[in-house]
């Protein structure tokens, strides 16, 4: 098995009396893009920093390619860091930015100068070295950003919320560009988001903090289809939560399911572990689907009212109540020649199926 390249054990970080890591486990692989997920205040940042050296742990172990990180500086680590901000300087040129960490680079100038201009080529800033930097856009900042990170050659580069002052459209075409550039240089990034849908498409693993704490850490689709308790499926993308009460089953588990009935499910969709008893219930709305006027299924049916529709284009959202449900299901259908959309009030059917479902702890 190949050796983590980052190793952390029971790391807890205090601020006077606020416990804001609490007894951090993590171990980050060679290569891989991970992300730190969770909402403000979660202790994501703080982890980041603590492992770039600019913070102390109060308690714990670190190691970085296998060397102990106590009493080891930020300067000294392995470590780069892409800040929010991107801390351009805007009196430098590009090049100048990109070369700043190499002013006590011994090397020949010439030899910098073409360093310099083979990160600006990895970040698609090709002959624009001389350009001045406060005359570029976010997205340009952000590439230098990342250019002048990636020039000095860390094994491991830290990305503090780096697309957050981008407009959706750069956003996005960030995100793809940050995986083809992670995938080129093939070191490891750690990426701070509260932005589920950029850790979704971008991490190879995530971890979800709360509190100081990590919630669940898995792969994107794990973390998606088999949420190990309410709180993590309420913070990935949307899910209905359903009452349920779990009798005991095996080899699968029982549930009954308020609106929807008893359900048989296989353990694997009770990733937090199973207690008899009452619980919470959550479905995707993607894996709902509203039968249309001579549609047949072999799934499950409930039936319910429209109570209210947000037209997207592509897609329709709906929102269906259904007797002995608390709250209106919501359900997404694609928008697919012929379908058409539904009026508030319009009764329907509602087809569902028992492998959509996941047990969450409470």
């Amino acid at each position: 098995m190949t050796r983590p390249l980052i190793h952390l054990e029971s790391i807890h970080k205090y601020y006077g009396d606020y416990h804001a890591l609490r007894g951090i486990d993590l171990d980050i692989r060679p290569g891989e893009f991970f992300s730190l997920l969770g909402p403000s205040g979660c202790g994501k940042t703080t982890l980041l920093r603590t492992i770039a050296g600019f913070e102390d742990v109060s308690s714990g172990n670190m190691f970085i390619d296998g060397r102990d990180m106590k009493r080891v500086p930020a300067n000294q680590r392995p470590t780069n860091m892409v800040f929010q901000s991107y801390a351009i300087f805007p009196h430098l040129t590009v090049a100048e930015n990109v070369g700043f960490g190499l002013r006590r680079d011994p090397r020949p100038k010439a030899e910098k100068a073409k360093a310099v201009e083979e990160a600006l080529e990895m970040v698609g800033l090709r002959g624009y070295g001389k350009r001045a930097a406060h005359a570029l856009s976010g997205g340009q900042r952000q590439r230098v950003a990342l250019a002048r990170a990636l020039i000095l050659k860390p094994k491991v580069l830290l990305l503090d919320e780096p697309l957050s002052a981008l407009d959706k459209k750069m956003r996005e075409q960030m995100q793809v560009e940050l995986i083809r550039l992670q995938r080129s240089v093939g070191i490891t990034f750690i990426l701070v988001t509260h932005d589920q849908e950029e850790a979704l498409v971008m991490s190879d693993r995530i971890a979800v903090m709360f509190e100081g704490e990590i919630g669940q850490m898995a792969d994107p689709e794990t973390l998606y289809r088999r949420p190990n308790s309410r709180r993590v499926a309420e913070f990935i993308g949307k899910m209905n939560i359903l009452p349920g009460h779990v009798t005991e089953g095996g080899p699968g588990v029982t549930v009954d399911v308020a609106g929807l009935g008893r359900a048989e499910v296989a353990t694997e969709q009770a990733p937090g572990g199973v207690v008899a008893g009452d619980t919470a219930v959550g479905i995707r709305p993607e894996t709902l689907a509203i039968l249309f006027e001579g549609e047949e299924t072999t799934r499950r049916v409930v039936e319910g009212v429209v109570d209210e529709v947000v037209y997207y284009g592509d897609m329709t959202y709906y929102d269906v109540r259904v007797d002995g449900v608390p709250e209106p299901l919501n359900i997404s259908m694609k928008n697919l020649i012929g379908r058409p959309v539904l009026d508030v009030g319009t009764r329907t059917r509602v087809a569902w199926d028992e492998r959509s479902l996941v047990v969450l702890a409470r």
